[in-house]
């Protein structure tokens, strides 16, 4: 329907175009009868597109409707299954597999947990993301030694000189993670809680907390966290940050990345980052009520985390830049299991994620990091 209405609405507009030529060619105004025509032509027009118009938004509402009831329905069955109220689903209701011992949590469900991860934890949510199955190799442009792309003033005729640095990548591939929590059915038994919100927002939690240790830290030989960025700046005292260690580090990060930029810092360092004043004596650390976390430093928004370390010699307290030179591979999402058997014995449910993912450090210039 909407094919042939498009197809007729392309005729009409023709038509009008048609009137408006043949005047203008003939040098002349359009005649009463070509204007009594025209204005016909545009309201069959404004017609057609107001057809199109409604028969777009009923589809989209249809869409709509579809998607909540699929979800309504999901939600329902996997809340019903955890506290024990069916055993078992027929096939092709809703988007719900089962075993014995265990059922996966349909994927609107799993993107939840999936979204609040990227929420709890934001170097997450600023790093460069990929979903590749296999090994994503990522290109990272270096300068060869005493070469680069060079630039200068030119002759006609004369031959530019070549010069150039070097490509290398950087291979992604993915490591398997895993994370089982328990929880207690007395919990999940109580009809004042919501379990779905419940579940959800404990498990990201757990994720949220072991994906910032990794993405931050890395392990050796798995993921590669921020904090192995080449781009240091040494600081003037193995047990204090100064006033000077901190423009320095701002300093250390171009100019050009500077818009995404953040401070990332231990609860302590913190603290003590907030005792600090400038040459001019006012505190460095600028509250900031418009954000989540309401303090800026040096104008840039601060993250605080437990897995940062804290000011001692040989740490790494401070990271500053745009998390996206950090990049991050998803081989696999996060899926999400809920164990009711296994934990029978203990009163509790266990909720188990799998997931493989890598990191690497690909832009040095976008990170640089605090070292005592």
């Amino acid at each position: 329907m909407l094919k042939k209405l498009i197809e007729k609405r392309a005729l009409l507009k023709a038509e009008m175009q048609a009137i408006i030529d043949g005047a203008s060619n003939e040098e002349r105004a359009v005649s009463d009868e070509e204007s009594k025509r025209f204005d016909e032509l545009e309201k069959e027009i404004r017609a057609i597109d107001d057809t199109i118009t409604k028969a777009e938004k009923s589809r989209n509402i249809t869409d709509t409707i579809s998607d909540t009831n699929t979800s309504e329905t999901e939600e329902r069955a996997f809340v019903d299954y955890i506290k024990g109220r069916v055993s078992e689903m027929r096939a092709g209701e809703q988007n719900f597999t089962t075993d014995s011992n265990s059922a996966v949590i349909p994927e609107k469900i799993a993107n939840r947990i999936i979204k609040q991860v990227t929420e709890i934890c934001p170097i997450l949510a600023g790093a460069e993301m990929y979903h590749v199955k296999g090994t994503l190799k990522i290109p990272k442009y270096t300068k060869a030694s005493g070469h680069d792309v060079t630039v200068g003033y030119a002759e006609e005729f004369k031959e530019l000189t070549a010069d150039a640095g070097k490509f290398i990548t950087v291979d992604l591939s993915g490591y398997l993670m895993g994370a089982l929590t328990l929880i207690g059915k007395s919990v999940i038994n109580n009809s004042a809680v919501d379990v779905l919100g419940f579940v959800t927002r404990h498990m990201s939690e757990q994720i949220a907390i072991c994906l910032e240790k990794e993405l931050l830290h890395g392990t050796t030989g798995k993921a590669e966290g921020a904090l192995s960025t080449t781009n240091t700046v040494t600081a003037k005292s193995k047990t204090a940050i100064t006033f000077e260690d901190l423009v320095k580090l701002q300093s250390a990060v171009k100019q050009s990345f500077q818009t995404g930029a953040c401070w990332t810092m231990n609860p302590e360092t913190f603290t003590a980052v907030k005792l600090l004043t400038d040459t001019n004596g006012r505190p460095m650390i600028e509250p900031d009520v418009t954000k989540a976390f309401p303090y800026r430093l040096l104008g840039k928004p601060v993250y605080l985390s437990d897995n940062m370390p804290k000011v001692s010699a040989g740490a790494k307290s401070v990271l500053y830049g745009d998390y996206s030179g950090l990049s991050v591979n998803f081989r696999e999402n996060i899926g999400i299991e809920i164990l009711r058997e296994k934990y029978s014995t203990q009163h509790a449910l266990g909720v188990v994620a799998w997931f493989e993912f890598d990191s690497k450090v690909t832009d040095e210039q976008k990170l640089a990091v605090l070292v005592h």
